[in-house]
């Protein structure tokens, strides 16, 4: 190779490390601001949908971003495109969702995977969720390692995660 070779492929290299990183995107802690664009996302999604979106009012939504646990958004631009909101009280992922056209791009599993580290930082109680079968989301949450526990509800999945499950499975990805 001549002497351009080195320069030139780390150039490359470090032009789709920007990329990708410009490409990612930014996900903080949901605050009470954001629950109007959370629940934009949660009434757009095709699967899991609310029957009737009165049954998830902006004060449970506060509550359980701000007393029972903690909630994160992924952000383009200002624009919350996705969220997941854990219950500590209730050892329970309460919703996991990504606006459409936003999904299949891992933002679902960055939004997971930070959920589920900050929930084992607070406890090591096993914690658990549902879904309806036959759903995106239930192959999602197989993938990545949940258990199911039988069924929940009215036909749902129920899934659980112990902390040394989760453990195991940031080894498997890592």
């Amino acid at each position: 190779m001549g002497d351009w070779a080195l320069p030139f492929t780390f150039l490359i290299s470090y032009s789709l490390f920007l990329i990708f990183r410009m490409n990612q995107p930014k996900i903080r802690e949901a605050l009470v601001s954001d629950i109007s664009q959370i629940q934009r996302v949660r009434n757009a999604v095709k699967e899991n949908t609310l029957s009737d979106p009165a049954l998830v009012p902006d004060s449970d939504v506060a509550d359980y971003i701000t007393r029972r646990g903690k909630g994160w958004v992924s952000l383009e631009g200002e624009a919350v495109t996705g969220f997941a909101i854990v219950s500590v009280s209730d050892q329970n992922v309460w919703a996991l969702f990504i606006e459409p056209g936003f999904d299949k791009l891992g933002i679902g599993r960055q939004l997971h995977d930070r959920m589920m580290d900050w929930y084992f930082e607070q406890t090591q109680e096993t914690i658990w969720l549902s879904t309806t079968p036959g759903t995106r989301a239930e192959g999602f949450y197989r993938k990545a390692g949940w258990e199911e526990a039988g069924e929940y509800g009215k036909g749902e999945v129920k899934f659980i995660m112990t902390p040394e499950n989760w453990s195991k499975q940031k080894k498997l990805a890592g």
